[in-house]
């Protein structure tokens, strides 16, 4: 069985893992992850550097511990994977940083791995889930918003991005409007889901759809936010302290997020007609995106919808290990020897695109 050690340290969090590829599909065979939420929550959100001093603490016992969980030593692991980019760089650097390290002295072949592309090849991680092509894949997290379609493995055409804030960033500012402690993806997502199971019938549209009836499929959510500003700044002080309130406005706002992100999806699918759909990324972990992705793909039954468990939405080492190892396994000899002669030169990239 073909065994590779993963490292993640793309933002706030540290994580290894341990990826087995067992008849040709890629399975956990240890996931470890440190993180830093409660440490970045006092500022609001994520410092770069504080977050790399984080991870020089944590890299060396997140391995240790990820080859421990597996009950491997580092002899019988193939290659290292690691998170190429996109990120930021302070925190890119200490994990290609240690992974060029080990590849060095372990002598094993280093992949550089693309962040989002981990996001995709999670879903391979749902019990009996396996990807058929074509495929949609709807990536939403901090950073990014994007439609992605692929043809077979690791082909991917970008269909449409967001032209200014990602959901994800966009959740986590409303989020500080609304006074609520970071992240603030969840904070919101707890609110919204509360009031809408005691208040179902509650139907008010205070929020616009960006671009949702544009004839792209580019997003938008910048707008958005500041709806949400203006409308706040309507309201008297005692009513923003009201926890009611809150709720209210933390339902209309994710509600209008996710009829963006589902309308914007259901018009690739009729365009497109893909055989899968996946969502990834960490904002992929919102209950009611998933439960909308749901209904909304009931009326297409020729297309399969995957989620990767909830373990596996936010940042961690294995969906990085399980594209790696996806990609290890079609390489040739010469292809895995070139990896091991140059692992020393492997570099982080900010912006590293999926391709």
């Amino acid at each position: 069985m073909l065994k590779i050690l993963a490292i993640e340290t793309s933002c706030d969090e540290t994580a290894a893992a341990v990826i087995g590829l067992e008849h040709a599909s890629p399975i956990v065979l240890s996931s470890v992850v440190s993180s830093q939420a409660k440490l970045h929550a006092a500022w609001g959100g994520v410092i770069p550097n504080l977050a790399a001093r984080e991870h020089v603490k944590n890299i060396i016992p997140m391995v240790e511990s990820a080859l421990h969980e597996a009950s491997l030593t580092p002899q019988a692991i193939d290659a290292i994977a690691v998170t190429e980019g996109p990120g930021l760089i302070p925190a890119l650097l200490v994990g290609v940083s240690a992974a060029k390290t080990l590849a060095l002295a372990w002598q094993k072949p280093l992949l550089g791995v693309n962040h989002l592309e981990g996001h995709i090849y999670a879903n391979l991680f749902t019990p009996g889930s396996a990807l058929r092509f074509p495929l949609l894949a709807l990536i939403v997290s901090g950073g990014h918003t994007q439609l992605i379609l692929m043809r077979d493995h690791f082909l991917y055409q970008l269909l449409g991005e967001t032209e200014d804030d990602a959901a994800g960033e966009a959740f986590d500012k409303v989020a500080r409007m609304f006074g609520l402690p970071y992240p603030g993806g969840p904070e919101i997502g707890k609110r919204a889901d509360a009031f809408r199971l005691a208040e179902p019938a509650f139907s008010t549209k205070r929020f616009p759809r960006p671009m949702l009836s544009s004839d792209n499929y580019q997003f938008s959510f910048s707008g958005l936010k500041t709806a949400v500003l203006y409308s706040l700044k309507k309201e008297s002080a005692e009513r923003l302290t009201d926890t009611g309130f809150i709720a209210e406005m933390a339902h209309e706002f994710q509600e209008a997020v996710v009829d963006t992100l589902v309308g914007k999806t259901e018009r690739a699918i009729q365009e497109y007609q893909p055989k899968t759909l996946v969502i990834a990324g960490g904002v992929s972990a919102n209950a009611r995106l998933r439960e909308r992705m749901e209904t909304m793909i009931a009326d297409y039954s020729d297309c399969q919808f995957l989620m990767p468990p909830f373990q596996y939405s936010l940042d961690n080492a294995a969906m990085i290990g399980a594209a790696a190892i996806l990609r290890y396994d079609r390489m040739t000899e010469s292809d895995r020897e070139q990896l091991q002669q140059h692992a020393s030169s492997l570099e982080p990239s900010a912006h590293f695109p999926l391709a």
